[in-house]
């Protein structure tokens, strides 16, 4: 995960499926990663 960006797209290296974000996050991490992206948690604070 970039630590001082958002990542858009992600394909899976298994499926080869093209990840997007949901409508309203910024990036793929936010949608479908167990945290949200750094930026992210920079903007809430530490653990927000």
């Amino acid at each position: 995960m970039p630590t001082d960006a958002c990542q858009f797209f992600y394909e899976c290296c298994n499926c080869k499926a093209l990840l997007r974000p949901n409508p309203g996050d910024c990036c793929v991490f936010c949608s479908f990663g167990s945290v949200k992206c750094p930026p992210i948690q920079a903007q809430r604070g530490c653990c927000g």
